[in-house]
C-alpha cells in the first residue's frame, strides 16, 4: 500500500541514446505492491522526445500537461492535457513535445516492461 505525492519523488533521466530531455518517476511499482504493473510518469522537456520504439508488450498513458505528439503505428496524433491513449505490443511509437511548456504523461506498463 502507498499513499504519496509525486513532487516528492526522484527524476530518472531516460537514458537510452535516442530518446531526449526526458525524465521518468516512478509512482507505483512492485517495490510498493502492485506486483504486475507499474505506473510511472514521464517528463518531455521542450523539444524533448522518447525513442521511436516498439516492443512486446503494451502500455496505456494519460497526459497531464503539455501539448505532444504521438507516433503511433505510422500516424501521428496530437495529443494535450486530457488525451490517452492505448498503444498495442510490437507497434512503433513515439512521443514528442510539440509544445513550449513540458509534456508530462503517465505510463503503466507491465512489470517486464518497466527498466
Amino acid at each position: 500500500m502507498i499513499v504519496g505525492h509525486e513532487k516528492d519523488l526522484e527524476n530518472i533521466k531516460v537514458t537510452h541514446p535516442e530518446a531526449k530531455n526526458a525524465l521518468m518517476k516512478v509512482l507505483v511499482s512492485p517495490n510498493v505492491g502492485w506486483e504486475s504493473h507499474v505506473m510511472r510518469i514521464f517528463e518531455l522537456a521542450e523539444g524533448g522526445h522518447t525513442p521511436r520504439h516498439t516492443h512486446p508488450w503494451p502500455h496505456i498513458n494519460y497526459v497531464i500537461r503539455g501539448k505532444g505528439s504521438l507516433h503511433l503505428d505510422g500516424k501521428d496524433y496530437i495529443i494535450e492535457a486530457g488525451s490517452f491513449a492505448y498503444v498495442p505490443s510490437e507497434v512503433i511509437h513515439q512521443f514528442r513535445n510539440v509544445g513550449t511548456e513540458k509534456l508530462e504523461f503517465m505510463c503503466i506498463v507491465p512489470t517486464k516492461g518497466h527498466q
